[in-house]
């Protein structure tokens, strides 16, 4: 029996419709809403021949997972998974300098959409997750990363550490973020091919993650607050790397 997914949400399903339109096997819209946004939608599912049907709100949001469907929804096959068998491959074929994105102990799925967002707009080639204790890519996270889950590869590995020191020999260098350190995200050379790891908000990085790092720097907070939410924590820092590079 085929697998199947929830895609809710108007970016996530156009991002579906357009990475991958095979996957779609029916979209629902909400009853009597007709704008623009709907109607790419339903150019699209009708150009690629994906049945859509009318819907009542109370049947739409009875099956996504937070309500927040904004009046459309697709059921698709399941998308393709990746495991750390995928990663070094994916890391040999890159053209140019890798960036690798990591999350140690992130748990709230709209902290990982968020963070696959900003991912995807610095032009991040994979996002790494531990297999426990953190979240996987729920129905909540694809919406929030509005399709940057279909461009992303979000990769699952068992031993998190083993996995940064496979990166390390195949010549990427790692830069893990704390507030335990004086060196400044600014003030760190962060181009080439690289690693960022991104702890979860309170805990931090893992003592084997820390320990693995080359160089571990900070966001420097100028203000009251301690620290950011790790989604726009992770935008910083991935949107400092971009401008290194391109100084560079």
């Amino acid at each position: 029996m085929v697998k199947q997914e929830i895609i809710f949400g108007l970016h996530a399903v156009q991002s579906l419709l357009k990475a991958s339109p095979q996957r779609i096997q029916e979209i629902w819209i909400v009853r009597g809403r007709q704008d623009a946004r709907v109607q790419k939608v339903l150019s699209a599912a009708q150009a690629a021949g994906i049945k859509v049907l009318p819907q009542d709100k109370k049947s739409m949001d009875s099956v996504s997972a937070d309500g927040n469907h904004q009046g459309v929804l697709a059921y698709a096959k399941e998308g393709q998974s990746y495991t750390e068998n995928d990663l070094y491959p994916l890391i040999e074929a890159i053209e140019g300098d890798p960036l690798i994105v990591v999350l140690d102990g992130v748990t709230d799925p709209h902290n990982l959409g968020a963070c696959l967002r900003s991912a995807d707009a610095a032009g991040a080639h994979a996002l790494i997750v531990p297999k426990d204790n953190s979240v996987g890519l729920t129905e909540v996270a694809r919406k929030v990363a509005c399709g940057a889950a279909d461009n992303v590869p979000l990769i699952v590995v068992t031993n998190l550490a083993r996995c940064l020191k496979k990166m390390q020999e195949q010549g990427l260098w790692v830069a893990g973020t704390t507030g335990d350190t004086d060196k400044s995200i600014y003030d760190v050379d962060l181009t080439g091919p690289r690693v960022i790891v991104m702890g979860a908000e309170g805990t931090g990085m893992r003592r084997l993650t820390t320990e693995t790092c080359d160089d571990l720097v900070k966001i420097p907070m100028l203000g009251s607050v301690t620290s950011l939410n790790v989604s726009v924590a992770t935008g910083v820092v991935l949107f400092e790397v971009v401008r290194q590079r391109q100084a560079k």
